[in-house]
């Protein structure tokens, strides 16, 4: 008879925590809806109530002038323009919509984008939600979700375009699975290695000191400079994408860990 603190030779290798599995759900079956259900103007207005318009915030939280925008706009030359036209909607409206710093993360530009996300999400939202549980990987990831569109906005503060897409989100799942993910494995009771979730996380040094980690940061910062230019036009996917709204998640999600791990920090070793 296997005793029950062993797996059984059947257990599947690979499991997605439900936390994991419902934002998944949620992500894919929120952009069906859009695709299939909805018509054209209501999915247009969906999109302008739950997505981040940066230069609604600046108008509501940082005292600009919405006819500074608009006139801004008009001087560009095209009277028609998709910007021009989508500034006299927005500004129209007085409230800032705070929620929209959650609730952009729910949408995308395109099946593309929310399964790249999708499959994102699967890899480092699996070691994160098995370490930590489903609370705090949902803290987290609107933690980030929310520094990522405040960075962004923060940047492109005129922007009337719509900010959309759960990279940040994801992106803070990153940055917080890099304290753990490049740990040295240790022994179980049982004999077996443990996984990356179950390694205690790297201490401050540690981290900084970690060539694995300092490279992974330093390709994944470089990755998202350079995707935008050339994403789309490679053929990746075919919406733009907002690497300053990842670099804010991912490094919230790398300032946030420390204070919402479950497991010790890793004493790093001394030599004599």
């Amino acid at each position: 008879m296997n005793s029950p603190s062993h797996p059984t030779a059947h257990e599947p290798i690979f499991r997605l925590p439900g936390v994991v599995l419902g934002s998944l759900a949620v992500l894919i079956g929120i952009h069906a809806i859009r695709m299939f259900l909805l018509p054209e103007d209501v999915d247009l207005e969906w999109l302008l109530a739950f997505a981040v318009v940066p230069a609604r915030w600046a108008v509501a939280y940082g005292g600009t002038d919405a006819q500074d925008i608009i006139s801004s706009l008009q001087n560009s030359g095209d009277m028609e323009s998709m910007p021009l036209i989508l500034a006299h909607y927005i500004l129209a409206d007085e409230g800032g919509k705070p929620w929209t710093g959650l609730t952009y993360a729910l949408l995308h530009g395109s099946w593309t984008h929310v399964l790249l996300n999708s499959v994102w999400l699967a890899a480092f939202g699996t070691p994160l939600a098995r370490r930590c549980g489903a609370l705090r990987f949902l803290g987290l990831s609107a933690v980030a979700a929310f520094a990522g569109a405040v960075l962004y906005v923060l940047l492109h503060p005129w922007q009337v375009l719509p900010l959309i897409g759960a990279s940040a989100a994801v992106s803070g799942m990153m940055g917080a699975a890099a304290w753990f993910m490049f740990a040295p494995p240790t022994f179980r009771h049982d004999g077996r290695l443990t996984e990356p979730h179950e390694r205690r996380s790297e201490s401050l040094q540690g981290l900084f000191t970690n060539r694995q980690v300092m490279l992974f940061l330093l390709v994944w910062i470089v990755i998202n400079y350079f995707s935008d230019a050339f994403a789309r036009p490679l053929g990746v996917t075919d919406v733009s994408i907002a690497w300053e709204a990842h670099l804010g998640g991912f490094f919230a999600g790398l300032a946030l860990f420390p204070f919402i791990d479950p497991l010790r920090t890793r004493t790093p070793s001394r030599s004599a």
